[in-house]
């Protein structure tokens, strides 16, 4: 299926780009949350009418994003959970835990914008990439411990690396 894509989109294109794509990626994913119009006539010449007002609002979104990333810059969250002697965690450390401990220290971040490869499941401090938006991106540490004071050893730790 052809499509417009009205914002920018991860490995696929910038706003304006028409690509083609599966049907049930545009179907399902890129038509319901309104970040592409299918490449139709009628569509392209709707496209052309309010580009400069979606390109506006893009910008806007942009702008959000470097000030979300630079307000997050250096930000570290300390993250209290039970572990085991060997440092395994009794359970792990999800998307929602991270993005709730941001959430707890003031910052507007959706759970969506939180990127982890697998759970973490020891103790330890970790990177974690936040995609605020598609072209702004910002890691933070997350340090998981047994304590307050593990916590404050573990950050030295890591800072002398």
């Amino acid at each position: 299926m052809e499509i417009i894509l009205l914002e920018h989109v991860d490995k696929l294109g910038k706003m304006g780009d028409k690509v083609t794509v599966k049907n049930g990626y545009a179907r399902n994913y890129l038509l319901p949350t309104k970040k592409a119009l299918r490449a139709t006539e009628a569509n392209v010449s709707l496209y052309e009418k309010k580009k400069a007002e979606l390109e506006a609002h893009n910008q806007a979104l942009l702008d959000e994003a470097n000030k979300k990333a630079e307000a997050l810059k250096g930000f570290s969250a300390i993250l209290i959970r039970q572990a085991a002697e060997t440092g395994q965690l009794y359970g792990s450390v999800t998307i929602r835990d991270i993005a709730s401990a941001i959430k707890e220290a003031g910052f507007e971040v959706e759970r969506r914008c939180v990127f982890l490869e697998r759970p973490i499941k020891d103790l330890g401090v970790y990177e974690v990439r936040l995609d605020l938006h598609p072209e702004v991106n910002q890691t933070i540490l997350v340090n998981v411990a047994r304590t307050e004071d593990e916590a404050r050893k573990q950050a030295k730790a890591f800072a002398a690396q």
